[in-house]
Protein backbone atom coordinates (compact mmCIF):
# COMPACT_ATOMS: atom_id res chain seq x y z
CA UNK A 1 0.00 0.00 0.00
CA UNK A 2 1.40 3.24 -0.90
CA UNK A 3 1.62 6.15 2.14
CA UNK A 4 0.90 9.67 1.79
CA UNK A 5 2.93 12.10 3.79
CA UNK A 6 0.62 14.55 5.04
CA UNK A 7 2.90 18.17 5.91
CA UNK A 8 0.99 20.84 8.23
CA UNK A 9 2.72 23.94 8.80
CA UNK A 10 0.89 25.72 12.00
CA UNK A 11 1.52 29.42 13.06
CA UNK A 12 -1.19 30.42 15.79
CA UNK A 13 -4.26 28.43 13.88
CA UNK A 14 -5.38 27.12 17.50
CA UNK A 15 -9.29 28.12 16.38
CA UNK A 16 -8.88 25.71 13.23
CA UNK A 17 -6.39 23.58 13.44
CA UNK A 18 -7.75 20.68 15.17
CA UNK A 19 -10.83 20.83 13.09
CA UNK A 20 -7.95 20.29 10.15
CA UNK A 21 -6.36 17.44 12.21
CA UNK A 22 -9.67 15.71 13.09
CA UNK A 23 -10.58 15.42 8.52
CA UNK A 24 -6.63 13.79 8.89
CA UNK A 25 -6.70 11.21 11.06
CA UNK A 26 -10.29 10.56 9.93
CA UNK A 27 -9.49 9.81 6.27
CA UNK A 28 -10.55 6.67 4.90
CA UNK A 29 -7.34 6.11 3.73
CA UNK A 30 -5.47 5.30 6.69
CA UNK A 31 -1.83 4.81 5.24
CA UNK A 32 -0.76 8.07 6.46
CA UNK A 33 2.10 9.78 7.96
CA UNK A 34 0.67 13.19 9.63
CA UNK A 35 3.58 15.84 10.08
CA UNK A 36 2.68 18.52 12.40
CA UNK A 37 5.35 21.43 11.99
CA UNK A 38 4.76 24.10 14.45
CA UNK A 39 5.81 26.92 13.19
CA UNK A 40 6.82 29.09 16.83
CA UNK A 41 3.33 29.36 17.89
CA UNK A 42 2.73 32.35 20.68
CA UNK A 43 -0.91 30.47 21.14
CA UNK A 44 -1.98 27.05 22.53
CA UNK A 45 -1.58 25.50 18.47
CA UNK A 46 1.38 23.53 19.89
CA UNK A 47 -0.62 21.92 22.85
CA UNK A 48 -2.85 20.47 20.16
CA UNK A 49 -0.81 19.34 17.54
CA UNK A 50 0.42 17.18 20.91
CA UNK A 51 -2.63 15.95 22.16
CA UNK A 52 -3.50 14.83 18.91
CA UNK A 53 -0.16 12.98 18.24
CA UNK A 54 -0.17 11.24 21.42
CA UNK A 55 -3.45 9.66 20.35
CA UNK A 56 -2.56 8.91 17.37
CA UNK A 57 1.03 7.22 16.45
CA UNK A 58 0.88 8.36 12.53
CA UNK A 59 1.30 12.20 14.04
CA UNK A 60 4.63 13.76 14.26
CA UNK A 61 4.71 17.16 15.88
CA UNK A 62 7.90 18.81 15.00
CA UNK A 63 8.81 22.23 15.97
CA UNK A 64 10.62 25.24 15.40
CA UNK A 65 11.00 28.75 16.04
CA UNK A 66 9.28 31.25 13.55
CA UNK A 67 10.46 31.04 10.55
CA UNK A 68 8.10 31.17 7.86
CA UNK A 69 5.59 28.82 6.14
CA UNK A 70 7.91 27.84 3.26
CA UNK A 71 10.63 26.88 6.02
CA UNK A 72 7.66 24.99 8.19
CA UNK A 73 7.13 23.33 4.68
CA UNK A 74 10.52 22.27 4.16
CA UNK A 75 10.65 20.92 7.32
CA UNK A 76 8.15 19.18 6.77
CA UNK A 77 9.80 17.54 3.67
CA UNK A 78 12.72 16.51 5.28
CA UNK A 79 10.98 14.27 7.89
CA UNK A 80 8.87 12.96 5.33
CA UNK A 81 8.77 9.39 4.41
CA UNK A 82 5.55 8.51 2.75
CA UNK A 83 5.46 7.28 -1.07
CA UNK A 84 3.52 10.68 -1.65
CA UNK A 85 3.25 14.36 -0.29
CA UNK A 86 0.16 16.21 0.15
CA UNK A 87 0.22 19.64 2.47
CA UNK A 88 -2.57 20.83 3.93
CA UNK A 89 -2.75 24.93 5.65
CA UNK A 90 -3.37 24.77 9.38
CA UNK A 91 -6.53 26.16 8.70
CA UNK A 92 -7.86 23.98 6.09
CA UNK A 93 -9.41 21.09 5.96
CA UNK A 94 -10.44 17.63 4.04
CA UNK A 95 -13.06 15.56 2.75
CA UNK A 96 -12.89 12.02 4.58
CA UNK A 97 -12.36 10.27 1.51
CA UNK A 98 -10.12 12.75 -0.36
CA UNK A 99 -6.84 10.32 -0.32
CA UNK A 100 -8.80 7.24 -1.00
CA UNK A 101 -10.29 8.77 -4.27
CA UNK A 102 -6.86 10.38 -5.28
CA UNK A 103 -4.38 7.03 -4.40
CA UNK A 104 -6.38 5.00 -7.12
CA UNK A 105 -4.96 7.69 -9.87
CA UNK A 106 -1.06 7.88 -8.64
CA UNK A 107 0.17 5.22 -11.35
CA UNK A 108 2.44 6.40 -13.37
CA UNK A 109 2.23 9.86 -12.33
CA UNK A 110 4.72 12.12 -10.43
CA UNK A 111 1.98 15.19 -9.07
CA UNK A 112 -2.08 14.67 -9.26
CA UNK A 113 -4.21 17.83 -8.79
CA UNK A 114 -7.83 17.78 -7.58
CA UNK A 115 -10.37 20.47 -7.46
CA UNK A 116 -11.19 23.01 -4.07
CA UNK A 117 -14.07 24.57 -2.44
CA UNK A 118 -14.12 28.12 -0.59
CA UNK A 119 -15.64 27.59 2.57
CA UNK A 120 -17.17 30.24 5.04
CA UNK A 121 -16.08 29.72 8.57
CA UNK A 122 -19.93 29.08 9.22
CA UNK A 123 -19.23 25.61 6.44
CA UNK A 124 -21.38 27.65 3.96
CA UNK A 125 -19.91 27.19 0.53
CA UNK A 126 -18.70 30.00 -1.25
CA UNK A 127 -17.63 27.84 -4.65
CA UNK A 128 -15.85 25.22 -5.77
CA UNK A 129 -13.15 24.95 -8.30
CA UNK A 130 -11.57 21.95 -10.47
CA UNK A 131 -9.07 22.79 -12.37
CA UNK A 132 -9.31 22.39 -16.37
CA UNK A 133 -5.21 22.74 -16.97
CA UNK A 134 -2.65 21.80 -14.35
CA UNK A 135 -1.01 25.04 -14.60
CA UNK A 136 -4.60 26.94 -13.62
CA UNK A 137 -3.56 27.72 -9.46
CA UNK A 138 -0.49 27.74 -8.23
CA UNK A 139 -1.12 26.61 -4.73
CA UNK A 140 0.30 23.10 -3.49
CA UNK A 141 -2.49 22.02 -1.19
CA UNK A 142 -4.62 21.05 -4.12
CA UNK A 143 -1.88 18.23 -5.47
CA UNK A 144 -0.45 15.37 -4.09
CA UNK A 145 3.78 14.89 -5.74
CA UNK A 146 5.57 11.98 -5.91
CA UNK A 147 7.99 12.00 -3.10
CA UNK A 148 10.81 10.50 -5.19
CA UNK A 149 10.16 12.88 -7.55
CA UNK A 150 10.67 16.07 -5.80
CA UNK A 151 13.73 14.73 -4.30
CA UNK A 152 15.36 13.84 -7.52
CA UNK A 153 14.28 17.89 -9.16
CA UNK A 154 15.76 19.17 -5.84
CA UNK A 155 12.16 21.03 -5.89
CA UNK A 156 11.55 22.87 -2.16
CA UNK A 157 9.90 26.13 -1.21
CA UNK A 158 12.17 29.31 -1.21
CA UNK A 159 12.49 31.18 2.08
CA UNK A 160 12.19 34.37 3.46
CA UNK A 161 9.61 35.70 1.01
CA UNK A 162 5.79 35.47 0.34
CA UNK A 163 4.03 33.74 -2.57
CA UNK A 164 6.58 31.18 -2.17
CA UNK A 165 3.88 28.37 -2.87
CA UNK A 166 3.39 30.42 -6.36
CA UNK A 167 7.58 29.76 -6.98
CA UNK A 168 7.39 26.06 -5.82
CA UNK A 169 4.69 25.68 -8.43
CA UNK A 170 6.14 27.17 -11.19
CA UNK A 171 9.15 25.45 -10.45
CA UNK A 172 7.11 21.73 -10.50
CA UNK A 173 6.01 22.90 -14.07
CA UNK A 174 9.29 23.83 -15.26
CA UNK A 175 10.49 19.92 -14.47
CA UNK A 176 7.96 18.61 -16.82
CA UNK A 177 6.27 15.93 -14.43
CA UNK A 178 3.62 13.17 -15.47
CA UNK A 179 0.82 14.51 -14.45
CA UNK A 180 -3.20 14.08 -14.53
CA UNK A 181 -6.21 15.68 -13.02
CA UNK A 182 -8.48 14.04 -11.01
CA UNK A 183 -12.44 15.23 -11.19
CA UNK A 184 -12.65 15.40 -7.61
CA UNK A 185 -13.44 18.09 -5.02
CA UNK A 186 -11.64 17.09 -1.57
CA UNK A 187 -9.87 20.47 -0.27
CA UNK A 188 -11.64 22.66 1.88
CA UNK A 189 -10.16 25.76 1.72
CA UNK A 190 -11.81 28.07 4.96
CA UNK A 191 -12.36 31.75 4.66
CA UNK A 192 -10.13 33.30 7.24
CA UNK A 193 -9.79 36.35 7.14
CA UNK A 194 -6.92 36.40 10.05
CA UNK A 195 -4.84 34.31 7.23
CA UNK A 196 -1.52 35.89 6.26
CA UNK A 197 -2.54 35.20 2.24
CA UNK A 198 -5.40 38.28 3.04
CA UNK A 199 -2.32 40.66 3.57
CA UNK A 200 -0.91 41.82 0.49
CA UNK A 201 2.24 44.30 0.53
CA UNK A 202 3.31 46.09 -2.82
CA UNK A 203 7.18 45.10 -1.74
CA UNK A 204 6.07 41.00 -1.71
CA UNK A 205 4.50 41.23 -4.78
CA UNK A 206 7.46 43.02 -6.51
CA UNK A 207 10.04 40.56 -5.48
CA UNK A 208 7.54 37.56 -6.57
CA UNK A 209 7.49 39.42 -10.21
CA UNK A 210 10.82 39.63 -10.24
CA UNK A 211 11.63 35.67 -9.65
CA UNK A 212 8.79 35.12 -11.75
CA UNK A 213 10.69 37.15 -14.73
CA UNK A 214 14.05 36.08 -14.17
CA UNK A 215 12.26 32.27 -14.17
CA UNK A 216 10.92 33.31 -17.83
CA UNK A 217 14.09 34.36 -19.02
CA UNK A 218 15.78 31.39 -17.98
CA UNK A 219 13.38 28.39 -19.03
CA UNK A 220 12.37 26.78 -22.17
CA UNK A 221 9.82 27.74 -24.48
CA UNK A 222 7.91 25.18 -23.72
CA UNK A 223 7.19 26.43 -20.29
CA UNK A 224 7.00 30.66 -21.05
CA UNK A 225 3.61 30.68 -21.94
CA UNK A 226 3.08 29.06 -18.60
CA UNK A 227 4.81 31.68 -16.64
CA UNK A 228 3.26 34.51 -18.64
CA UNK A 229 -0.21 33.50 -17.86
CA UNK A 230 0.71 32.83 -14.00
CA UNK A 231 2.18 36.67 -14.42
CA UNK A 232 -0.84 38.06 -16.05
CA UNK A 233 -3.19 36.14 -13.72
CA UNK A 234 -1.83 37.37 -10.68
CA UNK A 235 -1.53 40.80 -11.46
CA UNK A 236 -5.72 40.41 -12.01
CA UNK A 237 -5.77 38.70 -8.88
CA UNK A 238 -4.08 41.68 -6.74
CA UNK A 239 -5.62 44.00 -8.59
CA UNK A 240 -8.73 43.04 -6.25
CA UNK A 241 -6.42 44.13 -3.00
CA UNK A 242 -6.03 47.61 -4.67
Amino acid sequence: MQTISVIVPIYNAESYVAMCIESLIRQTYHALQIILVDDGSTDGSLAIAQAFERKDNRIKVLSQSNQGQASARNHGLMHATGDWISFVDADDYLEIDCYQRLIAYTVQQDVIHFGFRRVATDGTILYERLPKQHYRYTTPWIRLFRRQWLSEKRITFPEGMYYEDVVFTVDVWGHSPRQMIVPYVGYNYLCNKSSTTVTIHQKDREQLFSILREKLRRTSWRHKCIILYTIIRLKFHFMRYD
